[in-house]
């Protein structure tokens, strides 16, 4: 049984990274499966430290991402907004090139809150980042 509020297609999302900072950065939702959503990012330039790995913040923002992207296909996007709460992450092995890939699931899918765990690996399947994020679900205001 899916968890998803109805089903989408991975070019419906991808639609929805276009012009912002996941279509920078190279952020690509690759898989969506029945309870999680899986993305990947490229280790170049647009995501490395001056030492030449993985910078910190670019494994937060797709852990974000797909926290995020995975949070709002599970409620009526014309009624609710998912918002970022917090996130925390323990990074583990450093990444020099190819891709690490995201896989997000859900913790706790509540009324109000959502928390999603999402573990990043590099492209031999090693982990290189755990990370959790709580989101707020928050009913849509007219604009």
């Amino acid at each position: 049984m899916s968890i998803w509020y109805r089903e989408y297609s991975i070019d419906e999302i991808s639609a929805l990274q276009r012009g912002n900072m996941d279509e920078h950065i190279g952020i690509e939702v690759v898989r969506i499966g029945p309870d999680h959503l899986d993305g990947r990012m490229p280790v170049d330039k647009r995501t490395t430290q001056p030492d030449g790995i993985l910078h910190g913040g670019a494994s937060l923002a797709l852990a974000e991402t797909l926290g995020s992207v995975g949070g709002a296909m599970v409620v009526d996007r014309e009624r609710y907004q998912i918002l970022g709460q917090e996130i925390n992450a323990n990074h583990l092995r450093p990444v020099r090139e190819g891709h690490v890939h995201g896989s997000a699931r859900p913790i706790h899918l509540g009324r109000r809150s959502q928390v999603w765990a999402i573990e990043i690996v590099d492209d031999r399947q090693r982990l290189v980042c755990v990370s959790r994020l709580t989101l707020a679900v928050v009913e849509r205001q007219p604009r």
